[in-house]
């Protein structure tokens, strides 16, 4: 297999993916450059200078990367990963001329991100639907498109007319390494019970909930650390200048590579509470980080979180999307937490990169995708 492209190697999703690969017996050779780094969020990508400074990057990668491209040695499959479109262009012709399968890791759909989840365009203008028509091409262009959840390749199908069943799915999973099992916090009498939460600042984790929670609770035993930044930060601040909460802590932001700590000061993880489509639609990067730590949570209910939890959840709660009340009810119920080791050791196995790419392996070995 060859992985071609800008794809962004900041993010767990490609290199979880790219490890699970070679775990599982399949050969990666990667042609890449990087484009990427230093942008945590691309929705932030905003003025005249900020664009223009990742085109000039674009730019200067892609002669490179096509000289490379068409000088490898005929690969069994052409895969790119996110953020993909632009990418899979170029890397179309390159397959065709191989006469071999392209496979589009999609990931995140740029059109229902940018119109339909952030609302940065409005879903009835010219740019979006161009972002519309331009996605449905590369989906269509594939022989092989595949998403994060089940749920997820379902409404993805919807949204761009695809036949049904026609989008496959791969679990984000977790690094191992980075995460390792943690045993409980040690709360003494009298302490506070510690809430996390950790992410971009957009829709999809539904901030406001976990403030207007924090509100309720501001006489409870509860301390709340937030942590991150993003295209609600404005808001979010003002929320908190307006009505302060001394029990909130606000942290700008932390090393991918300290996460764990932050985890191991917690007694409970927070995961996404948005209303949006997407975000029913999604298991975030955090969940299985939080999994994979063996922390308890709370999150959204949804049927993408339940095909990684389809039973009754031990150390985990989930509620209502966008429901603050309900939130604040799970939180408390959390304050008596007994447990004597780390929650959900037993769905490790099951998230690890190893398992991400056995689920991709079953995805290829399932399907008839050969173009000649």
């Amino acid at each position: 297999m060859l992985l071609w492209g800008t794809y962004d190697t900041g993010k767990p999703r490609v290199r979880i993916l790219v490890d699970g690969m070679r775990g599982n017996g399949i050969e990666v050779d990667e042609i890449h450059a990087d484009v990427w780094s230093q942008v945590s969020d691309k929705s932030q990508l905003r003025g005249m200078a900020a664009r223009v400074g990742i085109l000039c990057r674009m730019l200067r990668a892609y002669p490179g990367l096509i000289w490379r491209l068409f000088r490898a040695a005929r690969p069994d499959v052409v895969m790119v990963s996110y953020p993909g479109p632009l990418d899979l262009l170029v890397a179309g012709v390159a397959a065709a001329r191989w006469k071999v399968p392209l496979h589009f890791d999609v990931f995140v759909s740029l059109y229902d991100t940018i119109v339909q989840d952030r609302r940065l365009l409005s879903p009835g203008s010219a740019a979006a639907r161009v972002l519309h028509r331009f996605e449905g091409f590369c989906l269509r262009r594939a022989d092989l498109a595949f998403m994060d959840t089940e749920t997820h390749a379902r409404r993805i199908e919807s949204l761009f007319a695809l036949a049904a069943g026609s989008v496959g799915s791969v679990w984000v999973g977790a690094e191992l390494d980075r995460f390792p099992a943690l045993p409980p916090r040690r709360r003494l009498p009298g302490q506070p019970l510690r809430m996390l939460f950790y992410g971009q600042f957009i829709p999809l984790h539904g901030l406001p909930t976990i403030i207007e929670a924090a509100r309720l609770l501001r006489d409870a035993p509860v301390e709340w650390i937030i942590v991150g930044h993003g295209q609600e930060t404005a808001r979010i601040d003002a929320m908190l200048e307006a009505d302060p909460l001394p029990q909130v802590q606000r942290v700008h932001w932390v090393a991918y590579e300290q996460l764990i700590e932050q985890m191991t000061d917690a007694d409970v993880c927070l995961g996404i509470f948005g209303t949006s489509d997407k975000a029913a639609s999604v298991i975030p990067n955090k969940l299985f980080q939080i999994v994979a730590a063996g922390k308890p949570f709370i999150t959204r209910d949804s049927a993408a979180i339940r095909e990684l939890f389809p039973h009754a959840l031990a150390n985990a709660v989930l509620v209502p999307a966008g429901d603050a009340a309900a939130l604040a009810d799970a939180v408390l119920g959390m304050q008596h937490l007994h447990s004597g080791a780390s929650a959900h050791a037993d769905l490790r196995d099951r998230i690890g990169a190893g398992a991400v790419g056995a689920q991709y392996r079953a995805l290829i070995d399932g399907l008839d995708v050969s173009t000649g």
